[in-house]
């Protein structure tokens, strides 16, 4: 008895210890389970659907306890706001990120190069190119704009320590633009916040903070193979495989103060795409499609309210108008734009109606065209509202209401052939003369008639008044 009791106890104690208890069985199979990497696919501007579709697909590696997440990256640039977003998931992200600029000829410009820095791990493909980060304005003089400069205008490479041929040395790491360099203040705060910003990143992934702060001040670019000799990546991969293949085995350090050692070779590859989710909300994070949606949503409610019953335009309208104030929500925009974009469709809706001589409808093409130029607080390549965009939306708004105008006046002198007013001017001819009463034949249909003559059955008549149900009129000379 006593040795049964000995292995009873022995049973328990190894059962509530978790020697078969269901936690240690799924760390067990987490162990021996195959690694997943998560990979997201960015290939465009960085607007709100990006950072929305980033930070949901990181969530989601986070959740399948992924070895790895990586960013496969092709960007000209985008939204300071949007950068950002993602940046700040990164940097608490509890799976290791890898942003890799891939495919070959791919690149990680503006914010793309922060998004980069940010990350656990750089990596670039053979033939692409990083840099090209300075805030640049658009917009009219005196009214600029804080943009990401597009890569397509940005200078050719640099390498470490070396400025643009023409160009002032620049000043060193830290040091704000000298007076006349760097634009007006503004700008300056805009370029030194950049500047400090991306050097808190390169200290804590300990890459080369000279070249960020270069590629912010002077737009400087580096290929794929200058970036890793200067330090700015930490390694290059022909393709993905490739990639997983080197950081096999690699230790990183993740926000937590945890390092982990990366298990990715033979890992499953889960890839993720932006879903239709993500894809509207990246057409209506324009600016110029928001602009549309605005109008068209003032322009539909307006031929509802000149045209009631049609019921298309309204619905048409009201959804148009919901989307692009929705649009207008996802984007840094300056509301004092919007009302002047408004205010601008207003006016040439009234020009339609007021006898100004257009004076209303100049001054609403004038509202239009400012309210786009300010509608912007910031923006970045593709993420701006050109002028020929906006004077051929205003001149095709001016046309097609001027033309609404003008068939309007031209139907007002027409006859009306509906309601009382049509009666007057009507031929009939009288079918009963009395004293009390008479009636004439109108139409087709029996009208009682007043005439300040006599008249007699069958004398045709001319219909001058309608009041109530009876019909003033005059009688006719017969037709010969």
């Amino acid at each position: 008895m006593s040795g049964a009791l000995r292995r009873l106890i022995v049973c328990g104690f190894l059962l509530f210890s978790g020697g078969f208890s269901p936690v240690a069985s799924n760390v067990a199979h987490a162990a021996t389970a195959t690694p997943k990497v998560v990979v997201l696919s960015i290939d465009g501007v960085i607007n709100p659907a990006t950072s929305d579709f980033l930070i949901r697909g990181l969530a989601h590696a986070a959740q399948e306890h992924a070895v790895l997440a990586v960013i496969e990256l092709d960007t000209p640039g985008g939204l300071d706001t949007s950068m950002r977003a993602i940046i700040k998931q990164i940097l608490a992200s509890p799976v290791p990120v890898a942003t890799f600029v891939s495919p070959a000829g791919a690149r990680a410009a503006s914010a793309g190069t922060f998004i980069l820095y940010a990350s656990h791990i750089a990596a670039m493909t053979p033939a692409s190119n990083v840099g090209a980060a300075s805030p640049v304005s658009i917009g009219l003089p005196g009214f600029e704009k804080p943009v990401s400069e597009p890569a397509d205008k940005a200078p050719a490479s640099v390498e470490p320590g070396q400025t643009q041929p023409g160009s002032a040395k620049p000043p060193a790491a830290g040091q704000p633009p000298a007076a006349g360099a760097g634009g007006d203040t503004m700008n300056r705060k805009i370029t030194n916040d950049a500047i400090a910003y991306i050097h808190s990143l390169a200290q804590l992934r300990g890459r080369n903070s000279k070249f960020a702060e270069q590629a912010v001040r002077d737009a400087a670019s580096l290929s794929a193979h200058d970036a890793l000799a200067a330090g700015a990546i930490d390694l290059i991969a022909d393709n993905l495989d490739d990639l997983l293949a080197k950081l096999n085995g690699r230790q990183v350090a993740l926000a937590s103060g945890v390092t982990v050692r990366l298990a990715t070779a033979g890992a499953s590859i889960e890839r993720i795409v932006p879903d239709w989710r993500s894809r509207i909300l990246a057409t209506l994070a324009h600016p110029e499609v928001a602009v549309i949606l605005l109008m068209a949503g003032i322009f539909g409610l307006f031929f509802e309210l000149t045209s009631p019953g049609m019921a298309l335009p309204g619905v048409a309208g009201a959804i148009c108008l919901l989307l692009g104030l929705y649009a207008f929500q996802l984007l840094p925009v300056n509301w004092a734009g919007v009302a002047l974009l408004g205010v601008g469709a207003m006016l040439m809706i009234a020009e339609a109606f007021l006898p100004t001589f257009g004076v209303v409808g100049l001054g609403g093409l004038v509202a239009f065209f400012l309210g786009g130029l300010f509608l912007m607080d910031s923006g970045a390549s593709g993420l701006g509202l050109s002028i020929p965009f906006l004077i051929g939306i205003a001149l095709a708004s001016a046309v097609l209401l001027f033309a609404v105008g003008a068939m309007a006046a031209r139907a007002h002198k027409h006859r009306v052939v509906t309601g009382r007013e049509e009666m007057l001017g009507l031929p009939g001819v009288v079918t009963l003369a009395g004293d009390r009463a008479s009636y004439a034949d109108v139409r087709g249909e029996s009208w009682r008639i007043q005439c300040r003559e006599p008249l007699a059955v069958g004398d045709p008549i001319k219909v001058t008044a309608l009041e109530g149900l009876t019909l003033h009129v005059v009688r006719q000379p017969f037709k010969k």
